[in-house]
């Protein structure tokens, strides 16, 4: 395309969004390309920082006049980077973040830009809630679009369970909405397949009654991890679906080892389900009712470090798997950052939800969740292989399925692992159908077929 069309586009474009628009050079453009990921350095050719869906029909269609690749921004919280790209047109969604509660309908309709903490926000005055991520800086929209996974899934769903409707912008710069009684093939792939498929603008979730939640986290010396696992093992196994948490391993200030027991009731139901790992020795503990949305800011991480992250589900966990993943918490030095390997329980409503959509990690029982952060580049290589390597020993245990939400880009053959074998051709003809030119791209991509 001749430059002078090119800089007559940008200029209409400028013009015409209500929004903000970032080129390079321009003032702010190093800001708003910024990501969570600090590894992220990438230069878009332009950012469109958009504030209704009218806007974003414009960039769209403004990107496509200028044959870019679009990379879509919501809470750019992905690891791999999923909402900025090189040379790419980046619809950044930041001032879209309204979040609408219909206590009588327990709905709520969440713009693209909103993030887990504006969810929560928005739910708890109403004593309702669905599941979120495990971080309150998550982007709603890539979260559930990539299934969702959080402390609430075990007793209401994943949160692609709880997708009622998506609004969405295509590749032709169209609004379509799709919902099970329209576009159902779309809303089926909208269901694990990630941003491949438009521009989401706002998602309407089912709602659950929340009154109380209840958390105990204790801390232990990192040598008792082994007990602690298996005391949290048995947490799960003996427990309601109400009774999910975590276990991690921690480095800081010192490394250590805590355990997380979230309950959707009461303290009293808490301490009773929580008694295996009350009873083991620890050094500090908090127990008793807690706001969930606090207990899902408690993970956070400041934006700009460098991170690497990567997920096995597994099938099982015996102690042979206990001491294995114990054994890659036992070398985390800390060169410039943190190191943490966390262990989510699955099953409950997650294994008993509907199974006719691609997300095929919802059989696993458990998620071992290794993620590195750090400031220095020059600890790349030792993090991101301790990374692998703590992943790897947990892995002749793993179901062969991947929780994409989790990982960064570790190539074809795990994208179709996080989607299901038998899903790729399915989901690559609505592909076809919606993005056949394969426009967005910068994602776990589902090529056309």
């Amino acid at each position: 395309m001749p430059l002078s069309k090119a800089r007559t586009a940008l200029a209409e474009l400028r013009e015409d969004l209500l929004g903000d628009v970032f080129a390079p050079g321009d003032p702010g453009y190093d800001a708003a390309r910024a990501v969570f990921n600090g590894m992220i350095d990438r230069y878009p050719a332009v950012i469109a920082r958009c504030v209704d869906d009218v806007d974003v029909v414009r960039a769209v269609r403004f990107g496509r006049e200028l044959d870019l690749k679009i990379a879509v921004r919501g809470g750019g919280h992905s690891v791999a980077g999923a909402g900025v790209g090189d040379g790419a047109l980046v619809v950044d969604l930041r001032r879209m973040h309204e979040v609408t509660v219909d206590p009588a309908a327990k709905a709520v309709r969440v713009q693209g830009g909103a993030t887990i903490g504006h969810l929560d926000r928005a739910t708890r005055p109403y004593g309702l809630a669905t599941t979120g991520g495990r971080v309150a800086t998550t982007g709603v929209g890539g979260f559930v679009l990539g299934g969702g996974s959080g402390w609430l899934d075990r007793v209401f769903g994943l949160a692609v369970d709880n997708l009622i409707g998506v609004e969405l912008v295509t590749a032709d710069g169209e609004r379509v909405h799709a919902g099970a009684g329209e576009n159902p093939e779309l809303f089926w792939a909208l269901h694990g397949g990630g941003g491949n498929f438009g521009v989401a603008t706002a998602l309407t979730l089912a709602l659950h009654e929340l009154p109380v939640f209840s958390a105990a986290l204790l801390r232990y010396p990192p040598s008792c991890g082994p007990d602690v696992v298996r005391a949290f093992r048995e947490v799960i196994r003996t427990g309601p679906d109400e009774a999910g948490g975590a276990v991690l391993h921690l480095t800081g200030a010192a490394p250590e080892c805590a355990a997380l027991v979230t309950y959707v009731g009461g303290a009293e139901g808490l301490y009773e389900v929580a008694e295996p790992l009350l009873a083991l020795s620890h050094a500090a503990r908090v127990v008793g009712p807690l706001p969930y949305g606090a207990v899902q800011g408690m993970l956070d991480l400041p934006a700009g470090l460098r991170n690497h992250w990567s997920a096995e589900c597994l099938a099982d966990l015996p102690d042979e798997a206990v001491n294995a993943w114990c054994g890659g918490a036992a070398g985390m030095p800390v060169p410039t950052g943190g190191r943490r390997l966390l262990l989510f329980p699955l099953g409950g409503a997650i294994a008993s939800g509907p199974g006719r959509y691609p997300v095929p990690y919802r059989t696993a029982a458990w998620i071992a969740h290794p993620a590195g952060s750090w400031t220095d580049p020059g600890d790349d290589e030792q993090m991101i292989g301790w990374v692998r390597g703590a992943g790897a020993g947990v892995r002749p245990w793993s179901t062969g399925a991947v929780c994409l939400n989790l990982v960064g880009d570790e190539g074809p053959e795990r994208v179709r692992a996080g989607l299901g074998v038998g899903n790729a051709l399915r989901l690559g003809k609505v592909k076809r159908r919606w993005d056949p030119d394969n426009v967005f791209r910068f994602n776990h991509n589902i090529p056309p077929l």
